[in-house]
């Protein structure tokens, strides 16, 4: 019930933001005129540059997963992957993916069900902390342009805010981790089956440093060329914005948008194009607006192969498909064996 209920409010989030974006006619008309007048050999630009971003993310989930000492064909860990990418995308959450992927990883390597689970915690992880470095970089760069419109700053104060949490957790982690004191919280202490998870995958990754450093060095490609998809894109819509102004409102987007409050971001996004973009590069709202729509466009139809690959992959040894539920329960459990047993 807390799902649907959850779902339910991130739908009526997006349609309310969507409606606020778009509601105004005259703001309609010019992304008309937008669309019109175009080049769309960037977009096709933003389309390969995104390719990029999967083809780096799936060399770095390779690498962790040969950590594990998990050897798979190049077509099933390239299938594994782009079923992960598509999902993460078309279902609430943003973690739908990580569960289908694991589910079917776990299938596919009998014997070796807690080296493949960690694998998929450690590279949601290494990103994460991959997004956070880029982040400090750049705000520390262009803190005093991103804040000096008093609805920029609070933008800013909300990324800031975001990911000192994320760093706290990271900390918190890693003395748990040092002082092996995962075992030693309460049963019911909150997250205590994931610090457990990420307590054994930072022993394993941390002996194999050089694999991890690679995977981190991934990480960083990765999210680059996620913000070179969305640059490619304002610039087919004719936006004059600098490549480093560009990529220090990216780190606002892509945070505040992957926040569980809206269906995939949209809405989410539009609206901080709109305020950041307008605010401080002198965008039309209706084209910054566009940017962000056009942006996701580019990302579901880079991803959407991974549907495809899907409906046609059969696990080794499972007939038919698993309903996604089934899939969770299958993996929690696991989690739960994992957090016993380490």
């Amino acid at each position: 019930m807390k799902k649907v209920l959850l779902s339910l409010l991130q739908i009526a989030v997006t349609i309310a933001v969507l409606f606020w974006v778009f509601h105004d006619p005259q703001k309609r008309a010019q992304m008309a005129i937008a669309l019109r007048m175009a080049d769309y050999r960037w977009i096709a630009g933003a389309v390969l540059a995104y390719f990029v971003v999967e083809f780096v993310a799936a060399i770095r989930w390779h690498i962790l997963l040969k950590v594990q000492k998990i050897h798979l064909s190049i077509p099933r860990v390239s299938g594994l992957f782009l079923i992960g990418m598509f999902y993460n995308q078309f279902l609430p959450g943003g973690t739908g993916g990580d569960i289908m992927k694991s589910y079917l990883l776990l299938k596919e390597t009998p014997g070796k069900a807690t080296g493949a689970l960690l694998a998929v915690v450690f590279d949601r992880m290494i990103g994460l902390i991959g997004l956070i470095s880029i982040t400090g970089a750049l705000i520390a760069l262009r803190y005093d342009w991103l804040t000096q419109l008093p609805e920029t700053k609070h933008l800013v104060w909300l990324l800031i805010a975001i990911l000192g949490s994320a760093i706290l957790m990271l900390v918190t982690s890693f003395v748990v981790s040092g002082f092996n004191l995962a075992h030693s919280l309460p049963v019911r202490f909150p997250g205590r089956e994931k610090l457990i998870e990420l307590s054994a995958s930072y022993h394993l990754y941390a002996h194999h440093w050089r694999a991890t450093l690679a995977a981190f060095g991934a990480s960083i490609i990765a999210h680059l060329s996620t913000f070179a998809t969305f640059l490619c894109v304002a610039y087919a819509f004719r936006a004059r914005v600098g490549v480093l102004d560009f990529f220090a409102i990216m780190p606002i987007e892509r945070t505040i948008s992957s926040l569980p409050i809206s269906f995939a971001g949209v809405g989410l996004r539009e609206k901080i194009f709109q305020v950041m973009l307008h605010g401080l590069c002198g965008v039309p709202e209706a084209v910054a607006v566009l940017i962000g729509s056009m942006s996701f466009l580019v990302m579901l139809i880079s991803c959407a192969p991974g549907g495809i690959v899907y409906f046609f992959y059969k696990p080794s040894g499972q007939q038919g498909h698993v309903k996604l539920r089934e899939m969770r329960e299958k993996v929690v459990t696991l989690e739960h064996e994992i957090s016993e047993s380490e």
